[in-house]
């Protein structure tokens, strides 16, 4: 019980850090930066430039994210931060899916935002996922799985939204997210997800998982 308490309040105490809130400073700094970057006519006069830059940003941004959570410390952490990096940026797949080709200048101009661009999506693939893993008793290994896509897809969706605003079916959509309230959410969403873990209890399994020991 002792050992248990203490993986609790380390969890808890790890999310609010003062690593982690430099990190997520360090996020919103990016997020500035790199969108004012993308806007430079040298990237904005090629597809293939502007798209692959765009989906780069959102690969680093679940990176990063994720990071935020676990707190890197070894080498094999790695592996998950890049999974993060790869959930965050195969959303943009679906365009192809409903261009029905793989033409970018028709993925890039659909008459209709695809499926996965659907915020109400992330809580129903993440509870998919949850319940999935509990059913094949993969707990221990994937349940940090439907958190990580959570926090990449949400962090897509919430980058999306600047320009297009959020889609929330069955209701509609939002109008566009104030930049500002952009960057403010992104770098805050892994601490926000990790209070919520630490509530269910997967934030002590991560904390015990990246590196904490504890002395009973």
């Amino acid at each position: 019980m002792m050992a248990s308490e203490a993986e609790k309040t380390y969890a808890l105490l790890q999310s609010c850090s003062t690593e982690s809130l430099i990190s997520s400073f360090g996020l919103g700094i990016f997020c500035l930066a790199a969108d004012r970057l993308l806007q430079f006519s040298i990237i904005q006069q090629s597809d293939w430039i502007r798209a692959l830059s765009d989906n780069a940003v959102h690969s680093v941004i679940g990176m990063w994210s994720w990071a935020i959570v676990t707190g890197v410390k070894k080498k094999t952490d790695f592996g998950e931060v890049i999974l993060a990096g790869f959930l965050a940026s195969v959303i943009d797949v679906d365009h192809f899916f409903l261009a029905r080709s793989l033409s970018l200048k028709a993925a890039l101009t659909l008459p209709q935002r695809p499926f996965l661009h659907c915020s109400t999506v992330i809580p129903i693939v993440a509870l998919t996922l949850k319940f999935t893993v509990h059913l094949f008793k993969l707990k221990d290994s994937w349940y940090f799985l439907p958190w990580m896509l959570f926090i990449s897809w949400t962090s897509h969706h919430i980058r999306d939204g600047i320009r297009h605003g959020l889609w929330i079916c069955p209701f509609g959509k939002t109008s566009p997210v104030p930049f500002w309230l952009y960057v403010v959410t992104t770098s805050s969403l892994p601490h926000v997800c990790s209070f919520i873990m630490y509530l269910t209890g997967t934030r002590q399994k991560i904390s015990s998982k990246h590196g904490l020991c504890i002395d009973v």
